[in-house]
């Protein structure tokens, strides 16, 4: 049974990424629209309309895992621990954005996408000590972040 406790929970673990990227999102606007239209790109890069709605979607599935953790108990210490890490992925995700678009530096930003990497990683090993479909909810973000990784190191190539 859904409880009002458990809706909030799930609302708020969804809202956090999900707000926290279109912050983001909309603080790098400028160097998005203006300086990445600039640069050379990888052959593979997708258009820029899949961004928004990509982000989007993994943001939600990111705070559907971490409601999936955090429902099983804040008191357990392997709880806690997801949490942490995931906490810092979500860091490492957000400045990705201002030091590639917002600062215009792909090499800064390519150092905090492997640093991104091996967080993703790490969350996905402990939300599944913890819940095996929150770790699998995160299969996708770490999938895209591969992409993106390759695309970062391509404009720091091409440029």
């Amino acid at each position: 049974m859904v409880t009002l406790r458990s809706a909030t929970l799930a609302a708020v673990c969804i809202l956090v990424p999900v707000i926290s990227g279109a912050i983001v999102g909309l603080l790098t606007m400028g160097g998005i629209l203006n300086w990445y239209a600039t640069v050379n790109k990888p052959w593979f890069t997708p258009p820029g309309y899949v961004f928004g709605p990509v982000w989007t979607v993994l943001y939600i599935l990111m705070g559907i895992s971490l409601y999936l953790v955090v429902s099983q108990g804040w008191e357990k210490k392997s709880v806690k621990t997801g949490v942490l890490i995931f906490a810092l992925q979500l860091v490492a995700n957000l400045v990705w954005s201002v030091l590639f678009f917002g600062l215009q530096s792909p090499i800064a930003g390519l150092v905090d996408i492997f640093l991104l990497l091996a967080l993703i990683t790490a969350t996905i090993v402990a939300f599944y000590r913890v819940s095996k479909p929150a770790a699998m909810l995160l299969a996708p973000y770490l999938a895209w972040v591969c992409i993106a990784t390759c695309l970062n190191a391509g404009v720091v190539l091409l440029n």
